[in-house]
């Protein structure tokens, strides 16, 4: 016997049986496990994110005002071969990736994605007024935008299967809600702003506790 089940009385229960041990064993690791999203880096993260969102927004409103529409550039070679052996890496990572069937797929399928998105946006964009143009045009709608499109519903796909899976063992009922509904594991309550002045609160307090105390 290895503790209150061995590997043969756990063949013995039943499916209802073994899916209610799953659950109770789920929730047991869900209270003493890691908590993602509880220490005070994650509401800076939240934090920075945002003031970095209004610093962007400001700064493409600059740009559309300053830059000039027609602009000669050195390195132009260096930046699109870079910029394809990146590519390039991207779907080799997602070959071996799927062929591996490791969960690095779902990272390597949105960073493909978006990739792939940000090569039809320049190469049509770069190309405006030239005679390349219908060419990029074709290229992005038949190649670069279809490949991207198929890497997110994949990624979607995958991370809804795996979302899946943990539902039903935990005995949840019911189709797969969506990704945007789906919470990460954590709090979700209040704002990081002001998670973050009760933890720098609470740290000032902790060493007056601790002085008193000595």
């Amino acid at each position: 016997m290895m503790g209150p089940y061995d590997p043969e009385s756990l063949r013995d229960l039943s499916t209802a049986e073994r899916e209610e041990l799953l659950r109770e064993l789920v929730e047991i690791e869900r209270e003493s496990g890691p908590k993602p999203g509880t220490s005070w880096r994650w509401d800076a993260l939240l934090v920075v994110i945002a003031v970095s969102c209004l610093v962007l927004a400001a700064w493409i409103g600059y740009l559309a005002v300053v830059l000039p529409q027609f602009y000669r550039t050195g390195s132009w070679r260096g930046a699109w071969v870079g910029f394809d052996v990146g590519e390039l890496a991207a779907f080799a990572a997602v070959g071996w990736a799927a062929w591996r069937r490791r969960q690095l797929l779902i990272i390597a399928l949105v960073v493909l994605a978006t990739l792939l998105i940000c090569d039809a946006w320049f190469d049509v964009v770069l190309d405006l007024d030239k005679p390349g143009f219908w060419e990029s045009l074709a290229s992005a709608l038949a190649v670069e935008l279809p490949l991207a499109l198929l890497a997110i519903l994949m990624a979607r796909r995958l991370l809804r299967i795996t979302v899946g899976q943990v539902m039903r063992y935990e005995g949840i009922e019911g189709p797969t809600p969506p990704l945007w509904r789906i919470p990460l594991l954590g709090p979700d309550t209040g704002t990081a702003w002001r998670r973050l002045r009760l933890a720098r609160a609470r740290s000032k307090v902790a060493p007056a506790d601790s002085e008193v105390a000595a």
